[in-house]
């Protein structure tokens, strides 16, 4: 069969990721197979809560990916005890979900595949302050440290922050020359390699309206000389532009990216702008990983009221 699989990994197993995964219907939408990385036992428990039927095929890494149905959601089972199919996030979750991640990383070495979706984690019980998030855990896994760069996805408008989850206090600390270069880097290689397309790329400074108290500001002595760089070997970027207009649409409609400083600086006008209909890209990683963009929305468990948009997204992303 000519087909590449889509993995993904459920994530938090406390999460809404399993509703969201239920209601997504995906088997109805995809032309290549899911693999879903999961306790069987869980998700079962929680598909009963939730009153869906589906059946399970279950499979493990190393089966014929011939026997993967579209009718049935493929699973590979990884043990997990729980009391109750939705509870609280503990740190008992966290040996779970990094066997999950390790086993979608070894069939992203075996396989084809055409990429990796997962679902939200809690930072503060699976990262353990040892990772910003994900982006940088995967990073780690992949021996890509520092080489890796957040894209939040839409087809009109994508963003990404040159920092993540960092405070803003650290922010100015960890913003250079070259981290702005590189990453600009991995956004054009990105859209060439996936859409064939030179990106248009605005980027914002660092400072309210791109100006500072300072004798020397961010501006003038990391961000400008960045773009200076970049134009100089002809990459499509201009700025830096103020963060309170930038996303005016007369102007960021001549962009296809917005490069800003910091998470909140550029997550929070795009998820205003599309909602659910953006996706969290990693670039730089050996594959391509997406997550959906929201996270475990622990006081949403079990009621099944979350929207499942953005996982439909990252799902038709791949399936090409």
């Amino acid at each position: 069969m000519n087909f590449k699989p889509i993995i993904i990994v459920a994530g938090e197993p406390n999460s809404v990721f399993s509703e969201i995964f239920f209601k997504a219907k995906l088997n109805n939408r995809v032309k290549n197979p899911i693999i879903l990385i999961a306790s069987k036992k869980l998700i079962t428990h929680q598909m009963k809560k939730l009153k869906f039927k589906y059946k399970i095929n279950l499979i493990n890494y190393n089966n014929d990916l011939s026997i993967l149905k579209n009718n049935k959601i493929n699973l590979i089972n990884v043990e997990f005890k729980f009391k109750r199919p939705f509870d609280k996030i503990t740190d008992k979750s966290k040996l779970y979900i990094e066997n999950c991640f390790n086993l979608g990383l070894q069939i992203l070495k075996k396989q084809n595949c055409l990429g990796l979706i997962n679902g939200p984690i809690s930072k503060k019980n699976f990262l353990k302050k040892k990772y910003l998030g994900i982006t940088e855990y995967l990073a780690h896994k992949t021996n890509k440290k520092n080489k890796v760069a957040m894209l939040i996805y839409n087809k009109k408008l994508s963003v990404s922050p040159i920092t993540t989850h960092l405070p803003l206090k650290e922010v100015y600390k960890n913003i250079s020359k070259k981290k702005i270069i590189n990453h600009v880097k991995l956004i054009r290689s990105f859209y060439i390699k996936r859409f064939n397309k030179d990106p248009k790329i605005a980027i914002t400074g660092l400072n309210p309206h791109c100006e500072s108290n300072y004798k020397k500001s961010e501006e003038d002595i990391i961000i400008k000389p960045a773009i200076r760089n970049l134009i100089k070997k002809k990459f499509k970027v201009s700025g830096p532009f103020p963060a309170d207009t930038i996303f005016l649409k007369e102007i960021s409609k001549k962009y296809d990216v917005i490069v800003g400083m910091y998470h909140d600086q550029v997550l929070s006008p795009v998820k205003t702008l599309f909602g659910f209909n953006s996706i969290n890209i990693t670039l730089g990683l050996p594959f391509v990983r997406i997550s959906p963009d929201h996270g475990p929305n622990s006081s949403m468990l079990g009621k099944n009221l979350s929207n499942p948009q953005s996982l439909i997204e990252a799902v038709k992303f791949l399936d090409k």
